[in-house]
């Protein structure tokens, strides 16, 4: 029998295919060197689906993929991302530079524009002439070289802070002297933990663990790293680039 009830007054039905799954990226460029971070928690809402689920990626010996959004669209799109670097590494017998990979990275997300990846990406590495570089995207394939770049839930804490330590906005150098146009690689690494922990103090989807992947270029010594508690490297060149991770414990409440 016709419910006259329901067709007097309609309902809407409405599905959504995506969802934010928490979480904060970051990366940051130096003269020989790329930082790129992430935290480990994953979670929807209050409720928190696992303490670990990687947000950071290594793509080649040069590279490292950071992506933060909806996690299932981000795992896939690292997939498809590692397929297609693999495609070119057996076609030209070597690893596809950054800048290309920043591209190609591009090109696929703007392929899916009608129907998006919902993650955001920082690609971070060393470029054919040996400088750091940091190439962040939104979903539908806008993406440029900067600095530095934060994503993420605590976007909104972290990347003033970086505007503040990295570009030095709002800080006047003392009389006689200016900002230094690249910062070393302990103030960098401290910054990042420093950028972690007040995001996990204040903010409920960040937390549990951080993983801080460096890129040194070749020719780059170790500096800066000896005492590092926590670090494993995970790939060495021939030419001398180095990767290495570093893993932390952040506030699991």
């Amino acid at each position: 029998m016709l419910d006259m009830d329901a067709v007097a007054h309609p309902t809407q039905r409405q599905f959504n295919p995506y969802t934010e799954n928490g979480g904060t990226i970051l990366a940051i460029a130096g003269a020989d060197f790329t930082v790129i971070a992430g935290d480990t928690r994953q979670s929807e809402g209050f409720s928190i689906q696992t303490r670990y689920a990687p947000k950071v990626f290594p793509l080649t010996d040069r590279a490292v993929l950071a992506v933060n959004g909806f996690a299932a669209d981000g795992n896939m799109f690292v997939k498809k991302v590692k397929q297609r670097l693999e495609w070119y590494r057996h076609a030209h017998s070597k690893d596809m530079p950054l800048r290309a990979i920043a591209r190609l990275i591009q090109t696929m997300l703007y392929g899916r524009r009608f129907f998006p990846y919902y993650v955001f990406n920082i690609l971070g590495g060393i470029e054919e002439d040996g400088t750091g570089a940091v190439y962040s995207f939104d979903p539908v394939g806008s993406y440029e070289r900067e600095a530095c770049r934060a994503a993420g839930a605590a976007q909104a804490l972290v990347q003033p802070f970086l505007d503040n330590q990295i570009y030095f906005n709002n800080q006047q150098p003392a009389p006689g002297t200016s900002h230094p146009v690249h910062l070393s690689l302990p103030t960098i690494l401290s910054i990042v933990i420093d950028s972690f922990t007040s995001a996990t103090e204040r903010h409920i989807e960040v937390g549990d663990g951080l993983e801080m992947y460096i890129v040194l270029a070749k020719d780059r010594g170790v500096q800066g790293l000896e005492g590092v508690v926590g670090m494993q490297e995970l790939s060495v060149t021939d030419e001398g680039e180095r990767v290495f991770v570093v893993r932390r414990d952040l506030k699991k409440d």
